[in-house]
């Protein structure tokens, strides 16, 4: 069984050269503007309110690092989870918006820490083609070291159907509701798996 030791926000950056030495393995978590990165961050680290969530999409701007410490049979493992600006709906100026990308297209090609994508998605809109672009792009410039896995966010909201029609197009998706906890400790039995090749 992963407990999780201790759990602390690190930093914000707002660019390359503002972010935290690299070494330490990280968890990159991409996704659409309130599809719930911060919920699942908070459920993964079980520290509520440990990742802010803005009542205003897109107003987050900033890449955000988290310390996590896990404990697997006596052994400690750490991490860093990183909350990446969410895309689609950010209320910025047309230069502030492409400042904003060309940072953030920095950090996930040139990071060497990073050893894992987690693309979410919001499950009651799984299909969008932002996603589909995100996901290509993740694609296109993910290295051998590195991995991504799909998650689908605010299942409890979707009936049996919704969620059939979902598995039949992704056999491998993983769905979470951080509300209702459900399917967190997959994820990050996921998570373990992908950083450290171990299986619980």
């Amino acid at each position: 069984m992963i407990r999780v030791k201790e759990a602390f926000f690190v930093k914000s950056a707002s660019k390359m050269e503002e972010t935290t030495p690299e070494g330490v393995s990280e968890v990159a978590f991409i996704g659409r503007s309130n599809v719930g990165k911060s919920s699942i961050i908070n459920a993964l680290t079980q520290r509520k309110g440990l990742a802010k969530s803005s009542s205003t999409p897109g107003k987050t701007r900033l890449i955000n690092f988290f310390h996590v410490a896990l404990l697997k049979e006596e052994a400690e493992y750490t991490l860093q989870l990183v909350d990446l600006p969410g895309f689609g709906y950010a209320r910025v100026s047309h230069s502030l918006k492409e400042e904003w990308q060309k940072n953030l297209n920095r950090y996930i090609q040139k990071r060497v820490s990073i050893r894992l994508f987690v693309h979410l998605v919001d499950a009651r809109h799984p299909f969008l083609e932002i996603d589909e672009e995100v996901h290509r792009y993740l694609e296109s410039i993910v290295r051998p070291d590195q991995s991504i896995v799909r998650i689908f966010t605010k299942s409890d909201k979707l009936g049996q159907a919704d969620i059939s029609v979902i598995k039949k197009h992704y056999p491998e998706a993983l769905l979470v509701s951080s509300s209702q906890k459900k399917g967190i400790d997959k994820a990050m039995e996921l998570i373990f798996t992908s950083l450290f090749g171990e299986k619980q």
